[in-house]
């Protein structure tokens, strides 16, 4: 099969696309033909070595497709079946070995590009807006990148719980995008200084919770945006690591409360991934959520594909299609 692999650690250069190994689906696991992968952050994170994995490794976390071999002990799947799954490595491949655990059933009818675009973005703005800080009818929030592809998902989920939404995003065009997916107010952030604007627009208040996956470049301002005991909820890093920060900021600015979330603490269990990815493609059936595919490119163009997520250019999910 063809396969983009990493064998060292860099730029989108060191991407190779390559014949691999087919997999053989171990115990517990599934052969998947992939339909199509998604494009990631953590991907760009494990393509520089800063999440370093054993090389050569196969890059992507997330994907669909449809069931071509089931492992020992594999039960709830058979040949033929669509699936989706979220944190498994191996995506960027004509085929995926999967463990069952991580992956869930699509509903028939579902696009299976739609379903790959969803999964992983989808249940992170899920967790954010449900469990890590539950958004209730009234509270505020700021979603940064609000017009990415996680951003986007999140700005929808967090209006379903009626909140009231303040996106900051990079152009006016992704301004509408933002509004399109249901955001109250937008900041234009390269125009516009987004910790006045946040404050200017709820009185001096302040947000509930901000919700943070560019990082260095937003961070400090971010924390200045939180009312008192507000939750800062930092879950990337797409413009840098934040440099570390004494505590006691925390208290001088409010008592805040501070979170460096992980999606693995939040589908901990088999139960809890099935309900978010059920909640999901629910939404999706609906019509109550609607997930943007903003560019799918071939397999081979992986390099190409990181170049332009890097670049800060998506408006929303981007895929590889084998």
């Amino acid at each position: 099969m063809k396969a983009v692999r990493v064998h060292e650690f860099g730029d989108p250069s060191v991407l190779r696309y390559e014949d691999a190994p087919t997999p053989e689906p171990g115990a517990g696991e599934i052969l998947v033909k992939v339909a199509a992968a998604g494009l990631n952050f953590i991907d760009t994170y494990h393509r520089q070595g800063w999440y370093p994995l054993e090389r050569p490794f196969v890059l992507g976390q997330d994907g669909a497709g449809v069931v071509e071999k089931v492992g020992e002990g594999v039960t709830e799947f058979s040949v033929g079946d669509q699936v989706a799954w979220a944190q498994h490595q191996g995506s960027y491949a004509d085929y995926a070995s999967v463990s069952a655990a991580k992956a869930v059933p699509v509903p028939a009818g579902l696009d299976m590009q739609q379903a790959a675009a969803v999964l992983l973005q989808g249940m992170t703005a899920h967790y954010l807006a449900v469990s890590t800080f539950p958004l209730q009818p009234g509270d505020r929030c700021l979603v940064h990148a609000a017009a990415g592809g996680t951003g986007a998902l999140l700005v929808q989920i967090a209006k379903l719980r009626g909140a009231y939404v303040i996106g900051t995003v990079g152009t006016a065009e992704k301004a509408q995008l933002a509004k399109e997916a249901g955001a109250d107010e937008t900041i234009i952030y390269t125009e516009t200084d987004f910790e006045a604007e946040t404050k200017r627009l709820t009185s001096g208040r302040g947000v509930d919770v901000v919700y943070d996956s560019v990082g260095k470049d937003t961070f400090a301002k971010s924390l200045n945006c939180l009312r008192p005991r507000g939750y800062m909820v930092l879950f990337g890093q797409a413009s840098g690591r934040v440099e570390p920060i004494d505590p006691q900021i925390l208290n001088l600015k409010g008592s805040l409360y501070l979170t460096r979330p992980t999606m693995g603490a939040y589908v901990a269990t088999r139960e809890e991934l099935l309900q978010r990815a059920s909640d999901l493609f629910s939404w999706m059936q609906a019509g109550k959520l609607t997930v943007r595919i903003d560019r799918a490119f071939p397999l081979a163009q992986a390099a190409d594909a990181h170049r332009y997520l890097e670049g800060r250019q998506t408006k929303g999910k981007v895929l590889l299609i084998p």
